[in-house]
C-alpha cells in the first residue's frame, strides 16, 4: 500500500510544475508528451505487443486511464486555480466503489462508502478557499476526468492483464499517447522554444509522473482491494497542497490542516474496511 501511495504522491506535483514552468494553455500537448514519448521507450524496451481481445482492450484502457484522464487533468491544472480540480476529483473513490460492484461484483462496504465522503470533505477543506475559482470548462474537465479514471479501473479489475505491470502500462501510455497526439495537432498551437527547464519538466512528468507512477498504480490495483486503491488517489491534493506550502509560499491555515486529517483518516478507514474483506 506505501509503494502504490508513492503514484498519487508524484501525481500531486503536476499542478505546480503546470502552473509555474511549462507553457501556457497546452493541456493536450501537456498529457501527449507526458505519456507517449514514455510508452514508445517502454515498449521499445521489452517489445511486447498485445494479442487477440488485448489490442482493443488496450485501447479502451489506454483511451480512459491515459488519454482522457490526462487530458482532462491538464485542463483542469490550467482553468481552475485555488484546487478546485482536486476537490472535485475526490469523488473518484465513490466511482470506483460502485462501479465495481456491478463490473467486478464487488460490493461495496458501508465503511468505504462513508469514508469516500469524509475524503470528499476533506479535500474540500483543504484546498476550497474564498478566492477559489470556477471556471465551467474546468469544472466539466475534472469530473469527467475522475468519472474515466474510475471507469478505467474498474474494467482493469474486471479483464487482469496477462502480462507484467511494466508491459501493461506500457500499452496503455502507448494508446493513449496516440489518441492524444493528432488532437495536440488539431486543437492547439505549436510549443514555443522550450528552456532547459521546461523540457526538464516534461521529462520529470513523462519518466516519473507517468512511466513509474503508473506501473506502481496498477500494480497496486492487482493486489489490494479496488476501494483501498482509489482511496489512496486522495493523497494527491494534500501533496500538491503541501508542495505549494514548501516551493510557493503559499499559507496554510487551521482548515487546510484540519483537511489533511480528514484526508488521512479517510484513507486510514477504507484500507481497514478492504483488509477486512
Amino acid at each position: 500500500m506505501l509503494v502504490t501511495a508513492l503514484a498519487p504522491l508524484v501525481w500531486g506535483s503536476t499542478y505546480i510544475v503546470t502552473s509555474t514552468i511549462l507553457p501556457p494553455d497546452r493541456p493536450i500537448t501537456a498529457a501527449c508528451l507526458r505519456v507517449l514519448p514514455v510508452g514508445v521507450l517502454m515498449l521499445l524496451g521489452h517489445r511486447h505487443l498485445p494479442r487477440g481481445a488485448w489490442w482493443g482492450r488496450a485501447l479502451v484502457l489506454g483511451a480512459l486511464n491515459i488519454a482522457l484522464f490526462q487530458a482532462a487533468l491538464f485542463m483542469a491544472a490550467y482553468r481552475l486555480p485555488g484546487g478546485v480540480a482536486a476537490t472535485l476529483g475526490a469523488i473518484q473513490p465513490l466511482l470506483v466503489a460502485l462501479l465495481a460492484w456491478p463490473l467486478v461484483g464487488i460490493k461495496p462496504r458501508m465503511l468505504v462508502l462513508v469514508a469516500g465522503l469524509l475524503g470528499v470533505a476533506g479535500v474540500a477543506a483543504l484546498v476550497l478557499t474564498p478566492q477559489a475559482a470556477l471556471d465551467g470548462l474546468g469544472v466539466a474537465a475534472a469530473l469527467g476526468g475522475a468519472a474515466c479514471m474510475a471507469l478505467g479501473m474498474a474494467l482493469t479489475l474486471r479483464w487482469r492483464p496477462p502480462v507484467s505491470m511494466l508491459v501493461f502500462t506500457s500499452w496503455q501510455l502507448l494508446a493513449g499517447g496516440m489518441l492524444l497526439a493528432p488532437a495536440a495537432l488539431l486543437f492547439e498551437p505549436a510549443l514555443p522554444s522550450l528552456s532547459l527547464l521546461q523540457v526538464g519538466a516534461y521529462a520529470y512528468l513523462g519518466l516519473v509522473g507517468a512511466g513509474i507512477a503508473y506501473v506502481l498504480w496498477f500494480r497496486g490495483l492487482t493486489l489490494l482491494p479496488p476501494a483501498t486503491v482509489s482511496a489512496l488517489g486522495l493523497l494527491s491534493p494534500v501533496s500538491a497542497t503541501l508542495l505549494g506550502w514548501m516551493v510557493a509560499r503559499q499559507g496554510l491555515g487551521a482548515w487546510q490542516w484540519a483537511g489533511v486529517g480528514l484526508v488521512l483518516t479517510s484513507v486510514w478507514l477504507t484500507q481497514r474496511g478492504g483488509a477486512r474483506k
